[in-house]
C-alpha cells in the first residue's frame, strides 16, 4: 500500500507534470471506483489543474475548484504516460479503474491488482465532502505535529503502538510497512501499549516517526511514479523482509501473522529477543 512518502513523491510528481495542463476526458473502467455522483465527472472537462496536494495517504488535483480526490488503497497504483492510448476502456475487463485524459495528449490511469477492490475516487467541490479526509488525525511531517502534540496524542491510550500508528484517524498517512519501520528505528515492541510510555521513550519514538518519514519522503523525492514502488522495498530495514538479517544487529527478521495482513520485527532489537508469537497471547510489550 503507498503511504505519506509515496503518496508525497507522486503528488510531487503530478504537480510537475500537470502544470499549466487541463482535463480533456475521465474515462471510467470500474463503476465502483467513483463514490460521489455530484459532481460527474464531465464536471472535470476543460478544467485546468491549479494545484496538486496530499491529504494523508489521499491525492488531491484541484482542478479549477473542482477537486478529483483518489486513494490507492492496498494494490492501486497510478500509471502515467506522455502519450495515452485513444483505445476505450471496457469496464470490468481491465485493471484500469479510470483514465484521466490531458491537452497535450498525455495522462495517467489509476490501476488495481486482485479481486479485492479498494480503490476510492472521489469527484467533490470541497475536500471536507470526501468522508476519509474528515476523520483524518494530523499530519506528522507538518510543522504542527511537535513533540508535545505527539505526546498528548499517546496519553492515556490503552492501545497497542502498532495499531495506533496506523489508524488514520489518530495520525495521518502512516500504514503497515513504515509503522514497522519507525518501531525499529526507536526499538520498541508494536505490541507495546501507547499510554505506558515514559517520556524519554515517548521522545525517542517521535524522532524515529519523524527522522524515518522524513527519510523516506527525500529518498523518494524526484522518482517517477513507475519507480516508487521498488523504491520503497529497496528501502525497508525489517518490512517485508522476513528470515533476512536485521541490519542493525543481525539477528533473523521475525513476522507475526493476521488474518490479512502481518508485521514484521526484530526480537534483538524491539523486545529484549524474546519472539512474539501471537497478538493475543504475547505478553512481551517492552
Amino acid at each position: 500500500m503507498p503511504e505519506l512518502p509515496e503518496v508525497q513523491a507522486l503528488v510531487d510528481f503530478l504537480g510537475t507534470r500537470l502544470d499549466g495542463l487541463a482535463v480533456t476526458g475521465v474515462d471510467l473502467g470500474s463503476i465502483s471506483v467513483l463514490k460521489t455522483f455530484n459532481p460527474p465527472p464531465q464536471a472535470l472537462i476543460g478544467a485546468p489543474v491549479t494545484g496538486v496536494t496530499r491529504h494523508g495517504k489521499f491525492v488531491d488535483i484541484d482542478c479549477g475548484g473542482t477537486h478529483l480526490i483518489f486513494h490507492l488503497a492496498r494494490a492501486g497504483w497510478l500509471r502515467w504516460s506522455d502519450a495515452l492510448p485513444q483505445t476505450v476502456i471496457r469496464p470490468g475487463k481491465s485493471p484500469i479503474a479510470l483514465r484521466v485524459r490531458l491537452d497535450d495528449g498525455s495522462g495517467f490511469d489509476l490501476t488495481e491488482a486482485g479481486t479485492r477492490k479498494r480503490l476510492a475516487a472521489y469527484i467533490v467541490n470541497s475536500v471536507a465532502d470526501v468522508p476519509g479526509i474528515q476523520t483524518l488525525g494530523p499530519d506528522p511531517l507538518s510543522d504542527d505535529f511537535t513533540l508535545e502534540r505527539f505526546a498528548a496524542i499517546l496519553a492515556g491510550q490503552r492501545v497497542q503502538l502498532k495499531g495506533l500508528l496506523r489508524n488514520q484517524g489518530t495520525i495521518g498517512g502512516i500504514g503497515n510497512a513504515y509503522s514497522d519501520e519507525i518501531l525499529h528505528v526507536a526499538k520498541l515492541s508494536p505490541f507495546a501499549i501507547a499510554g505506558s510510555l515514559d517520556d524519554a521513550t515517548v521522545t525517542r519514538l517521535y524522532a524515529a516517526l519523524r527522522d524515518t518519514l522524513s527519510a523516506a519522503v527525500a529518498a523518494a523525492s524526484g522518482k517517477p511514479a513507475a519507480e516508487l514502488k521498488d523504491a520503497k522495498r529497496a528501502g525497508m530495514r525489517v518490512h517485508g523482509r522476513t528470515g533476512e538479517s536485521c541490519p542493525e544487529c543481525g539477528d533473523i527478521v521475525r513476522e507475526v501473522s493476521f488474518a490479512d495482513s502481518s508485521l514484521q520485527y526484530c526480537a534483538t532489537c524491539q523486545t529484549g529477543g524474546k519472539p512474539l508469537a501471537d497478538r493475543r497471547t504475547s505478553k512481551f510489550l517492552k
